[in-house]
């Protein structure tokens, strides 16, 4: 029981956050993301030390990968020889890095995500470049620390004669946090560099002018400045990268779309089997082939077009719904002073500045000692020499090495490190010439020793040094510019046309919202009756339309549904088509299509006149109805309406120029003409004005456009089965919101009452009593009537009850050529 008091009580949250937090810091400061001054990861910088120490540089041969990565995992980077290789092949991939940091012999992986030979296949050694990261190292530049098992020392950051963090950019995830910084060009990031150490104030505009921004290995074409610009302030930012391409013609005047570069870290074999999915699931229309003809030459992807296809509108439509065109996003997050730091451009390069600096006064200091303790020695060699024959007696009377050592520092007042120097003298140095040369070193050591000394006590001189090193990496190693920048985002505008292949259909709409399109042939094959219907539903529209056409659906409730003509479902004549209420999320069980219309566009001179069954009346633009971002399930409304009861009895599309009345008739049998002018034009928002002056209990049963000069019959019929026609100049002209005339006889008993009134040319209406009893009549055999007439019965109200509906029956086979306005 004594070991009780070891015990502690810790609660899991307590452990799990003191856990992960430490767990978080590991993985942020020594795996996932890049160090500030170097731009290297941990294990990156573990890969170049081991390689350089191990004499695997760029001037001698290639040797097997693995050892090399057997070397780094035994000595620096305890963790999975995969993890290693990965990384080490990543800094081999020119399509990856800006500037390659090692030289891989065998296959390295691919653009197209192939992965690379394993590690006991391929060979490798440090790039040139490489070599201007490591240089120095051995002069105490940086600061070492133990390895793993405490018996090697590896650095904790390289003395990187250039800025590598931007010239080779990086990408990493850890423990809440991500990185992405872009590569850059070797040359502009330099030239910037010397710009901020002799401009410490310089502002961001005056860098950009040196570095305007990323420069990918792949190339492309980099769009939008004043994102550039907003990342480089912050860290973070949206640019748009997008493929370099080009449209040529070729035999047959057909067209190809030829890419050269695809953006940065884009699978290209992934890309050229998403545009050939295109093509195959017919998503657009046009493309004949895709090939990838990419060889050692260079990358190339063939994208050939049929005849007569607008190119740029199919290269348009895959720029946005491939990769061939992305997002890329800045998140500039490196370990800044051993913290993550989100960093602008400024930032990194005084980081870089401030790091070069000490690594050059380190260096100089690491010289100067050198210097001063190989002049110390010269000095007493060429003491020595001048006093040869004494130099030499004293040796040869001395017992042996030390007392010789002894002697010379008692007779001849040498230093220990000195008359280390003499006793170690070979005899051929006694010569003549050597005594100039050494005359020589002295001089050169003093020059030597004042310009270092220059270099540690002013600052200037320093930077001097900084610039100069600079220059050298950028003469050496200067490569032009392989991204183009673009200053605007250019808006990518997708024609349907592009999407779409052009066709003639037929489109039915029924009553209750069925709806479909089938292709003239599917219509030609069959019957015009067969339209499939559920049973008691009835065709409301038919019309041949093409599929660049547009459709607006009007309904009973005031809601406008919008249907591109190709959205429409396409299926045979035959089949009953797919109901609105599918796409359409609140589509209400009671509500009903009323009105439809297919158009080209939306005419700036026609109206929508929308009559209420409680009196209310308007006129909207057609203009109003533009597509919606969320047409597809979503209607929208075209009247308010003033109580939850009323709703649309019709609606009528209507020229502006043409003249008009609007004839109105009630339930309790009132009608009213008056002119469509007096209809206020207002938005779809708005609830419009009184219609008709109506009764307590009456209601309008229909609205219909007539003439205002010459003769328009109207049909009326009545609950009692009573069918007359009239013309509608029968009425005097009155104005709005009257209560109107009267258009049938009221009788004292078993008065008649409006329950259908429509325009009465040439139309086959379907009259249904309680009992179900259906008729059908046409329209124009019936005689012209007077007002006060109640015209003749068809239906026995006695013997079926009151007629409940009646149905103007739109015939199938009668096809609107002339629908689309």
């Amino acid at each position: 029981m004594e070991h009780t008091h070891n015990i502690q009580e810790l609660t899991l949250e307590e452990v799990m956050g003191d856990r992960f937090g430490r767990y978080s810091k590991y993985i942020i400061q020594e795996r996932a993301l890049p160090d500030i001054r170097d731009g290297l990861k941990p294990v990156q910088r573990r890969i170049l030390f081991a390689m350089n120490k191990d004499g695997n540089t760029h001037e001698k041969g290639f040797r097997k990968s693995a050892k090399s990565v057997g070397n780094i995992m035994g000595n620096y980077h305890p963790h999975g020889d995969s993890s290693i290789y990965e990384a080490m092949v990543r800094m081999s991939q020119d399509w990856k890095l800006r500037e390659i940091l090692i030289e891989m012999h065998g296959n390295n992986g691919s653009m197209d995500g192939d992965p690379p030979a394993a590690m006991r296949y391929t060979e490798a050694r440090l790039s040139q470049l490489s070599g201007e990261l490591l240089k120095d190292i051995e002069k105490e530049t940086v600061d070492f620390v133990w390895n793993f098992d405490d018996t090697e020392k590896e650095p904790t950051v390289l003395p990187a004669k250039y800025p590598n963090l931007l010239v080779n950019g990086s990408t990493g995830i850890s423990a809440g946090y991500a990185t992405e910084i872009p590569t850059h060009n070797l040359e502009e990031v330099i030239n910037g560099t010397i710009y901020l150490i002799d401009h410490p104030q310089a502002s961001l505009e005056k860098l950009m002018e040196f570095i305007p921004g990323p420069d990918f290995p792949t190339g492309g074409i980099l769009q939008g400045k004043e994102e550039i610009k907003k990342a480089y302030e912050t860290g973070k930012g949206k640019v748009i990268l997008r493929s370099k391409t080009r449209i040529e013609t070729i035999r047959g005047g057909k067209q190809q779309i030829i890419i050269n570069e695809i953006p940065y870290e884009v699978n290209k074999a992934t890309l050229v089997k998403k545009m050939d999915e295109i093509r195959l699931n017919k998503k657009i229309e046009g493309i004949a082939e895709v090939r990838d003809e990419s060889d050692r030459t260079g990358l190339q992807i063939v994208v050939e077009l049929k005849k007569d296809v607008n190119a740029q509108g199919i290269l348009n439509y895959l720029f946005k719904n491939t990769e061939l065109q992305i997002n890329y996003n800045f998140n500039m997050v490196a370990i800044d002073e051993m913290r993550p730091q989100q960093v602008g451009l400024k930032r990194i390069l005084e980081s870089y500045v401030k790091h070069r600096r000490g690594v050059i006064l380190k260096r100089s200091r690491y010289d100067l000692e050198k210097a001063e303790t190989r002049q110390h020695v010269v000095d007493g060699l060429i003491k020595a020499l001048s006093i040869l024959d004494a130099v030499i007696a004293t040796i040869r009377g001395s017992k042996d090495k030390k007392d010789a050592k002894n002697n010379l520092i008692i007779e001849h007042q040498f230093t220990e490190v000195q008359a280390e120097a003499i006793v170690t003298l070979q005899l051929y140095r006694l010569t003549n010439t050597d005594i100039t040369q050494l005359k020589a070193e002295a001089e050169e050591l003093a020059a030597l020793i004042a310009h270092l000394q220059n270099i540690i006590h002013n600052e200037s001189e320093l930077l001097k040094v900084v610039k100069k090193e600079l220059r050298e990496v950028k003469k050496q190693y200067g490569q032009p510019r392989l991204t183009r920048i673009e200053d605007e985002i250019q808006e990518i505008k997708i024609e349907t046309e592009v999407l779409v292949p052009q066709e003639d259909v037929v489109v039915s709409v029924t009553h209750e919202g069925y709806i479909k399109r089938s292709s003239l042939r599917s219509y030609a094959a069959s019957k015009p009756e067969e339209l499939g219907m559920k049973e008691g539903d009835y065709v409301l529209y038919t019309g041949q339309a093409n599929t660049l056409d547009h459709l607006l659906l009007i309904t009973n409730k005031g809601n406008v549904i919008y249907r591109p003509v190709h959205e429409l479902p396409d299926m045979r004549w035959k089949e009953i088509g797919e109901h609105i209420s599918q796409t359409i999320l609140n589509f209400s069980i009671d509500e009903s299509i009323l009105g439809v219309f297919t158009y080209n566009e939306l005419h700036p001179l026609k109206n929508f006149v929308l009559i209420s069954k409680e009196g209310l009346i308007k006129q909207t633009r057609m203009t109003e109805f533009e597509p919606w971002r969320t047409y597809k399930s979503r209607p929208t409304a075209i009247i308010k309406f003033k109580s939850e009861t009323d709703e649309l009895t019709n609606v009528f599309l209507v020229n502006q120029e043409e003249n008009l009345d609007i004839f109105l008739a009630s339930h309790m049998g009132f009608g009213l003409r008056y002119p469509l002018t007096e209809v206020p034009v207002v938005g779809p928002k708005a609830a419009g004005v009184k219609s008709m002056n109506l009764k307590e209990s009456d209601f309008v049963v229909n609205g219909t456009l007539v003439y205002s000069e010459g003769d328009t019959p109207i049909i009326v019929v009545t609950q009692r089965g009573a069918v007359k026609r009239m013309l509608a100049q029968e009425l005097t002209q009155l104005g709005r919101a009257k209560r109107g005339l009267m258009i049938l006889r009221e009788l004292k008993a078993n008065p008649h009452r409006v329950v259908y009134m429509g325009n009465g040319e040439t139309k086959q209406l379907r009259l249904q009593n309680q009992k179900g009893e259906e008729q059908l009549i046409l329209s124009d055999t019936y005689a012209i009537n007077e007002r006060t007439s109640n015209g003749s019965f068809v239906m026995d109200e006695k013997q079926g009850g009151e007629v409940t509906s009646v149905i103007e029956m739109t015939d199938p086979s009668i096809i609107s050529e002339n629908a689309v306005v």
